[in-house]
């Protein structure tokens, strides 16, 4: 009987939809461990970097939204939105501590470069760490000094992170991204079973039982 589910999830640490995908994955896998404790489950976090001209600087958040969505009502409408949905996953977002729109080929190189590593539970710290300090904090992810000092809090070493940022002047783009792949979140579970945006705890259970139950078929 097969007893591994591998899942590729790709993101952007802008994402909203990505902390709440994050936290509905981290239900379903809950209720997996719970009726199937003899699966593994790994994990691979693909980064998609979703606005790559954004400077380093960053962009005025609210101008932005704004402007992408076309005044003040709409993007109220558009963050109540997500917060509702955030709410509901347990996901804290608090749109009045975020000032700057990042650019996130750091913050992605970083967390790549941790997958690396060969220690899940620290990288998965870092983006855990990561994504809170945006969502939840404000914090500007295209900051170099703000990025080290995750980095170091999730148990890294600074010298080895240093050579990983290179700023906004080059973007990131992951190997194991295909194209067309650009809208995020996604789910690819065991390399076949693809789905797309913050899916509920639910449909990503039933993914995962469909993978397995798949796996464990026998070969015509």
């Amino acid at each position: 009987m097969n007893t591994t589910v591998n899942i590729k999830v790709g993101f952007d640490f802008i994402c909203p939809w990505c902390l709440i995908g994050k936290r509905n994955l981290q239900d379903a896998l809950a209720q997996l461990q719970a009726e199937r404790p003899e699966v593994t489950v790994q994990l691979h976090w693909l980064g998609v970097q979703l606005l790559p001209s954004v400077p380093q600087q960053g962009w005025p958040f609210e101008d932005f939204y704004r402007q992408r969505l076309g005044g003040e009502t709409a993007m109220r409408q558009r963050q109540a939105m997500v917060q509702r949905a955030a709410d509901a996953a347990s996901a804290r977002i608090d749109y009045g501590a975020i000032g700057i729109m990042p650019n996130t080929a750091d913050a992605h190189r970083l967390l790549d470069w941790a997958g690396r590593q060969g220690e899940a539970a620290r990288r998965d710290a870092l983006l855990e760490r990561l994504l809170c300090a945006y969502f939840a904090q404000g914090d500007d992810l295209g900051d170099p000094v703000v990025l080290l000092a995750h980095g170091v809090a999730a148990g890294f070493e600074r010298a080895a992170m240093q050579a990983e940022l290179r700023g906004a002047g080059t973007p990131f783009r992951s190997n194991d991204v295909r194209a067309g792949m650009s809208g995020v979140p996604f789910f690819s579970i065991n390399g076949r079973l693809t789905l797309t945006g913050a899916q509920p705890p639910s449909a990503l259970l039933a993914a995962m039982r469909d993978a397995l139950a798949e796996a464990d078929s026998p070969r015509r």
